[in-house]
């Protein structure tokens, strides 16, 4: 068997994990050093705000649709990965042919 699991906006779903107010929320993560952003939630793409973009382009608008702003936090991350993955282990062998 073979599964393709797409964790839309992983990173932004993992800050919300965190915090629950932010759930139906815009939300970025923005680089190692802040410097673009690296993944957003749904409403920040409605926004029009592309991947990769430059944080000091679109500054404004953030500020202007109180935007929740995070720096990566590749550890919280990672641990998250690992726990999703390993669900997904746990769920292949259970239903295994």
């Amino acid at each position: 068997m073979i599964a393709l699991v797409d964790c839309n906006n992983f990173y932004c779903s993992c800050e919300r994990v965190f915090n629950p107010l932010l759930r139906d929320k815009p939300v970025v993560v923005l680089s190692n050093n802040d410097g673009c952003v690296v993944a957003r939630s749904n409403e920040v793409k409605a926004m029009g705000i592309k991947m990769g973009t430059p944080l000091y382009q679109i500054c404004e608008v953030l500020e202007a649709n109180n935007v929740a702003v995070f720096s990566s936090n590749y550890n919280l991350y990672g641990d998250m990965s690992r726990r999703v993955k390993k669900i997904f282990s746990i769920l292949l062998k259970r239903f295994k042919p």
